[in-house]
């Protein structure tokens, strides 16, 4: 993909992804009103998890605390049996507890709007910190997930071997007006079109920019 294509393929996808749902993530943001401490939960809860579990985890714990000071009282058992069955329950149900008591302990029970700041709690990787930054606060950033680093990839957008490399290189080219929706954008796209293998490639509107770097086999 030549760098100025990169405008036409983000105005296509902006139209297909009506079509599909949106990841967890962004649902908690907009029935939250953008709340950065439930999109910076719900974010850790989806972590090698499920959109549909960690959907309904979020319901479920948020139903008991919405807040830092509210969810510090819960025991840690008790959210550990509301979060499961989302992946490592158990390391996220202690990583809850701290986070809120640091929240607490630094920032007031405010979420930090950095990165780097966002990167000392417990269980955030820049994945984590970057949507909370971008879709809590609406500040610039560029989230990565697995879906952005194989589909950037794919397009020959960029050619990078890991996420934390993928990020560095968007920052560099991406324009910057779509770096807060650029995830927004690229996972419902992974999630039900660009798999990781064997892509709907027949389907996609996409296929006179992509270079399909590494797909042995479409549909």
């Amino acid at each position: 993909m030549r760098d100025e294509e990169i405008h036409a393929v983000l105005r296509i996808l902006r139209k297909e992804v009506q079509r599909w749902q949106d990841p967890v993530v962004g649902v908690v943001a907009k029935e939250s009103g953008r709340d950065p401490f439930r999109i910076l939960i719900s974010c850790l809860l989806s972590l090698r998890t499920k959109d549909r579990t960690t959907a309904e985890a979020s319901a479920r714990l948020f139903a008991l605390a919405a807040d830092p000071a509210t969810m510090l009282e819960l025991p840690r058992q008790r959210i550990e049996r509301t979060i499961y069955p989302v992946g490592f329950y158990r390391t996220k149900a202690k990583q809850i507890h701290e986070i809120c008591r640091r929240l607490l302990d630094r920032y007031g029970g405010r979420v930090p709007d950095s990165i780097d700041e966002l990167l000392t709690l417990p269980g955030v990787g820049r994945k984590t910190a970057n949507l909370v930054v971008t879709v809590g606060y609406q500040k610039p950033g560029i989230c990565v997930d697995v879906h952005v680093h194989r589909i950037s990839n794919r397009w020959g957008y960029v050619r990078t071997n890991t996420p934390e490399q993928t990020e560095e290189a968007l920052r560099k080219k991406l324009p910057r007006r779509y770096w807060i929706t650029y995830n927004d954008l690229l996972v419902p796209f992974g999630q039900n079109l660009c798999l990781p293998v064997s892509p709907y490639c027949s389907r996609c509107k996409l296929t006179r920019y992509c270079e399909r770097v590494g797909v042995a086999k479409s549909r």
